[in-house]
């Protein structure tokens, strides 16, 4: 289990978790059970095709859903971690008001992210956060926000592939 990540792979795990398509594919399977793959355009009608396909191909290559017979798509125990982190992430930047005091779940799921991003590689991890809304993060936020980004590295410890540029296909 690696705990240090490549500025490479961190910018490849942070792009793969703000997918606003992975974010609402793992929040809805978390929120309402499995999902037919049949189901998903009338399930999210709010993404593409393209999109709802590109998500569960990603989510299946690096272990976050399965297909279960008779079921559809269902979190796997990492999916079910990266639902949690969502919503850590999510109740992070409510508190805060990022990127704003009313906004979208995934937009807030990607901006946390953006704000954690440069901190997730060892050269970076000591660096101050950067300015929130144009201001210092206040020390509560930047504690917050710490506490935060060890679940992010947590995750990305205990799911390595999702770092990697290429996903690993399973045999």
């Amino acid at each position: 289990m690696r705990t240090s990540l490549t500025p490479a792979e961190a910018r490849h795990a942070v792009d793969l978790l703000a997918s606003r398509s992975l974010i609402r594919l793992v929040t809805e399977i978390d929120d309402n059970g499995a999902v037919p793959p049949r189901r998903l355009a009338g399930t999210l009608p709010d993404l593409s095709a393209h999109q709802l396909r590109s998500a569960s191909e990603a989510a299946r290559a690096y272990g976050i859903v399965r297909v279960a017979p008779g079921a559809g798509l269902e979190l796997t125990a990492y999916g079910v971690e990266l639902a949690d982190l969502y919503d850590a992430l999510a109740r992070w930047a409510r508190r805060h008001s990022v990127p704003a005091a009313v906004c979208e779940f995934s937009s807030r799921i990607q901006h946390a992210l953006g704000l954690l991003a440069p901190s997730l590689t060892p050269k970076s991890a000591d660096c101050p956060a950067p300015p929130l809304h144009g201001r210092p993060i206040s020390g509560e936020a930047e504690a917050d926000l710490a506490r935060v980004r060890t679940l992010v590295i947590q995750w990305l410890a205990g799911n390595s592939r999702v770092a990697r540029t290429e996903p690993v296909r399973a045999a």
